[in-house]
Formats: C-alpha cells, structure tokens, sequence
C-alpha cells in the first residue's frame, strides 16, 4: 500500500470513529424489530483525556442489516444521563461488520464516565469507562484485572461475574478471546456447545464473535470498565506463526485469506483505534502499544503472533507445534531467531530505557500471551510455541531488562491455562541449565477464564519441582488474576472460580503474592 492509499484508508477510517456529526448521506433509518445492541457495549485503550467507546449491531436473524446507520451515542458524568458531557453519532458500516468505534478527546484526567448508544427507539446498556491520569500524575492506586483464554464449551463465564464485582480500573486481555472450533460431538463434561462449524471465512468469524459477546457475564464485564486487548492464536488458528499456519505451505493465499478475515472480525468486535488499522485488506494491524497511567505504570502490551518465526523444527502444515528435545533442533538454538520480530523488539526495548529515564516509571508492566520464564521438563523436551521455543528472543528482553534496569519489572501473561508465578532471572539458562543471575522482574501468568489445561497437577508438580524460580503453578483451576497497585506494592491475587461448569459458581483467592518497590521478585503473603 502506497503512502497516499494508506492516508486515504485511515481518514475512512477516522471518519466513521469520529466524534462529531456526519454527512447526510450515512443516515440510514429503517426500522428494527429486535435490539440492535444485544452483543453489549465496550471501551478501551484509555488515554488521559480519552478512551475508545464500543458496540456492534447485531442483524436480525436472517441477517437483513444491509445498509449502514447512524448510530447515537452519549456520554455523561452520572448514570441517569442528566450531565450530559459529550455526544455524537457514529456510522456502523456493513463493510465493518456494523461495528461502531467512537475515538473520544477533550475529557478530564483520571475521571470516570458513563456512555450509551442510541439507535431509533433501541437504547443499549450503560456502560462505564474511564480515563487514565494525567502523565505527570502519581496514582495512590490502580486495579488492573487480567485474563485470558475462553473457550465456549469448556465453560460459563463465572469469573467474568465475579471480576465485575473487584471494580478493577482496567482489564488486560492478554489473547484467545475465541476458539476457532466447532463443538467436539462427545458433550461429556462440557458446560454448553454450539452449532458454529470450524471458523475459516470472514462470516463464520463475526459469528463466533457474537456467540462468545451473547454472554451476560462477559457483556457485564465489558461494560465494567475499560479494557486493552491484544491476540494469540485461536482468533485465527492453532499454533499459526505470523504469515505461516496449517495449510500456508500448499496454498499460501488461502491462509492469508484466513488470517485477514480472522484480523478484521478481531477489529470489529474489539474497542481499538482506528490508528490499528495498518492494511486495508487486514493483512496488518498494530497491535502492540503503549498505555500510560501517569508516573505510576506504563504497560507494555505486546504482539507475540503476527511477527513470529514458524516454530523450530516443526514440519510444515502440521496442525499444531510439538515439544521438541533441544539436542535434536538445531534450529531451536539459532540466537536470531524471534518471537515480537524486529521492530518490535526495538519498540519494546527503547519503551523499558524510557521507563528508567529519570525515575519516570515506579512499575513497567510487560503484558504479553504466554509463560515467560523457563520450564525444565523432566522429559527434558522444550515448548515450541512459547518462549522456551525462542530462547535467543527472551535472552535479548533480558539482556534490555538488565541494561536499561527500570526501577520495577512485572511480566504479565497467559496461554497455558495454568498459574504461575515466577522470579525472572538474568540468565534463563540454556539446554536445560538452571536459570541463574541476579532477579531482575516479576512473572504473574494467569490461568484462563474458562478453557482446560490438558495436563495434571501431578506433572505439574513435576515440573515445578524441577525450576526453583517456580514459586507457584497450578493447573486445576480456571479464573483471573488482579494486580492492586501502588507507588510502594504491587499485590496480585489469583482468582479462580469454585467450578467452572456452573454459571453461578462461587470464587476465592488461590494465593496472593507481594512485590516491593525496588526489590524484584513475587513474594507469598
């Protein structure tokens, strides 16, 4: 795409994110006999004088929403709407799967809002939003919430009830937001299922979308507060590294086919700005950025599958990376080899010196997909899908974490459908070494919302036993983690629901660990 092609998408793109009034011929004021607005409401990315407001209209059920419509939006101090503080309209284009993002400015700092859309008669739910504080501003407290991993079938959404009631200030979705499968025909030990097939076109997507936003735990916590989201496989395919996946070998148009429509169902169903659209097919978003909360933290949000490399010794068109024994890969040890790609190595790296940069930044919150730190396997096989499978790309983010020494480093991820929580070392150690060196961050990985592990805790134990810098793993419970945090702690607690297959299950806390102000490492309270 030419420069003047990509200036010309992103004003079409502004246009319909815009916040003030549009042209005429964007009306579109055909009556609706059902609620435009049952798939909910959502913000995100929130800046200090902004955030990105929300929604998708859902077709009737033969799918008649064929033109594009004006949809109304308010946005007020009190829920009851009588300050009003802004309003506007939106375009939701069909072209866009009638997705609306209205990109909000000129808002005060640290200061919650609630908003809603407007379309006829149809007025959706309220939801609440807020803005990030001011970038000179020190927090006393932020509660961030973080999660992954939710598949339909493996079960309800409890810990989106449950998360809703922590009145966390921002939600990290840390990726697998959807699974691209149809239901498995044994429903044994399943908490529902569905008649979707396996997702391969634009069409099949935006429905799994929807099946997945048809939940009222999930609509609720959507509509809690703001979220940042971002990507890891099951929005497109199992195990697919960047241009590459099951079927890329033989037909490579195909997949990429797949991949752009799977992108773009992600846009449309996500609050992101319209700056993330790179390609006007979808064959590029950008998706790592920056989210500031004042002097507080500044997180990181990474992209660790649109820029990788295909998996170290994994044969083509295979449906999913396997473990691999390090001795027997000699591609597993190739130092170039990446996981972020490049460019975003650099972004990332040049982000943690600015963090150092005269004490800006009391916690740098590096949120990404999956296990950071190293897992020995007795076995003594590696991952190849995670970072154990790119040992050359996790020693650099070291090496960055170690050079530019920002005063606290927290890795946040999630993939695995396992807790865990981890001292990061300076050396991982390579082809089953321990990892050594001093500790120089964090690790909170999170276990996921609802889908299974596919392990035991009795290997899990195993493994644990087998890495000291493990200080936590555990793989039978489903649930989310919160950080609670302040210029003198960061304390996160694992939540995790009492059974995932109950919609009205109950929740504690697994474990709460504690990480002082400048001294590294997760300790049990």
């Amino acid at each position: 795409m030419t420069p003047l092609q990509r200036r010309a998408f992103l004003q079409r793109a502004a246009l319909v994110a815009a916040a003030g009034t549009l042209p005429r011929w964007a009306w579109s004021n055909h009556p609706l006999q059902h609620d435009p607005f049952a798939l909910g409401v959502a913000s995100g990315d929130p800046t200090p004088d902004g955030v990105v407001l929300w929604t998708r209209l859902l077709p009737t059920q033969h799918g008649d929403l064929s033109d594009p419509f004006t949809v109304r939006w308010e946005l007020a101090d009190d829920p009851a709407f009588r300050r009003i503080v802004q309003r506007g309209q939106a375009t939701a284009l069909p072209a866009l799967g009638h997705s609306v993002h209205v990109e909000l400015t000129g808002l005060a700092p640290a200061r919650w809002y609630h908003y809603r859309f407007m379309l006829g008669d149809a007025i959706s739910a309220t939801g609440r939003t807020r803005t990030a504080p001011a970038a000179d501003a020190m927090d006393a407290h932020l509660r961030i919430a973080f999660a992954s991993c939710q598949r339909w079938e493996h079960g309800h959404y409890a810990a989106w009830r449950h998360l809703c009631a922590d009145q966390p200030d921002l939600v990290l979705f840390l990726g697998d937001y959807i699974y691209e499968y149809a239901s498995p025909p044994a429903t044994t030990g399943l908490a529902r299922v569905h008649a979707l097939r396996h997702a391969s076109t634009l069409a099949d997507f935006r429905d799994r979308y929807a099946l997945h936003k048809s939940d009222p735990a999930l609509q609720a916590a959507h509509a809690a507060c703001p979220w940042a989201v971002t990507w890891d496989d099951h929005e497109v395919q199992n195990d697919y590294a960047g241009a590459q996946g099951k079927g890329s070998q033989g037909d490579p148009v195909a997949f990429l086919a797949l991949r752009s429509a799977a992108w773009q169902a992600f846009y449309e169903n996500m609050p992101l700005r319209a700056a993330s659209l790179l390609a006007p097919d979808f064959g590029a978003l950008q998706v790592y950025r920056r989210l500031r909360w004042g002097r507080l933290a500044q997180v990181h949000l990474l992209d660790t599958r649109q820029h990788r490399q295909w998996q170290a010794c994994r044969p083509a068109d295979t449906g999913g990376a396997a473990a691999v024994r390090p001795q027997d890969c000699a591609a597993h040890a190739d130092p170039q080899r990446t996981l972020l790609g490049a460019a975003q190595e650099q972004w990332l790296d040049a982000g943690l010196a600015a963090d150092a940069q005269h004490d800006r930044t009391r916690w740098s919150v590096i949120a990404q997909q999956t296990l950071f730190s190293p897992r020995r396997y007795p076995s003594g096989v590696v991952s190849t899908d995670s970072w154990d499978g790119y040992p050359g790309a996790r020693a650099r983010l070291l090496q960055s974490l170690a050079r530019h020494a920002p005063r606290n480093s927290v890795l946040l991820g999630g993939d695995i459908h396992q807790n865990y929580v981890c001292k990061v070392l300076t050396d991982a150690g390579a082809d089953g070494q321990q990892p050594a060196g001093p500790v120089v961050a964090s690790e909170f990985c999170g276990t996921s919302i609802s889908s299974r592990a596919g392990t035991t805790q009795d290997k899990v134990d195993a493994i644990a036993r087998h890495n000291p810098h493990v200080l936590l793993a555990r793989c039978d419970q489903r649930g989310y983690g919160l950080a609670d945090i302040t210029p003198q702690h960061w304390t996160t607690s694992l939540r995790v629901v009492d059974d995932p297959l109950r919609a009205d299950s109950g929740a504690s806390t697994l474990a709460r660990f504690v990480v002082e102000d400048g001294r590294a490492g997760p300790v049990l309270m």
